[in-house]
């Protein structure tokens, strides 16, 4: 595969990125669960103003949030649900009021708060079947997350 500057090449800047095949963006992430309804009906208040969309010729419903889509499946034997691996982190636009919902609604918390740089922190939560989310975000003015 032949690499190509992004910027034209040389200096700090000089980020390769592949001419040919390269990922353009998240599609969709897939959550596995046990229980589907169930688990689509979590994510729905995990994400307020979520979408939900029929997909007919796959018989199968996904959640849409922007341009992703929140892809909630049966849990099996080549895929089961829990902690296991990669962990997809959504950034939010307050991280105290963001970790306080998810909280709220049942997620545990797994890993974390951590500072980051500035104002930024990160977490994980785990769902009621066990699989991680990632929380990134600001810590607004006057508030403040223990590490």
């Amino acid at each position: 595969m032949k690499w190509v500057p992004r910027n034209g090449g040389g200096g700090a800047g000089d980020v390769r990125r592949p001419s040919i095949a390269s990922p353009e963006f998240i599609a969709a992430v897939m959550v596995h669960v046990p229980d589907v309804p169930a688990g689509i009906s979590w994510y729905e208040k995990a994400f307020p103003g979520i979408k939900r969309r029929y997909i007919e010729i796959a018989n199968f419903h996904v959640l849409v949030i922007g341009n992703i889509q929140l892809e909630i499946v049966q849990a099996d034997e080549k895929v089961s649900s829990g902690a296991a691996g990669s962990v997809v982190y959504w950034q939010v636009a307050d991280f105290d009021k963001s970790l306080a919902h998810w909280l709220g609604i049942g997620a545990v918390l797994h890993r974390g708060p951590m500072k980051l740089e500035g104002d930024q922190f990160m977490c994980q939560v785990r769902d009621p079947w066990g699989n991680c989310i990632g929380l990134r975000g600001p810590v607004k003015r006057g508030r403040r997350t223990k590490p």
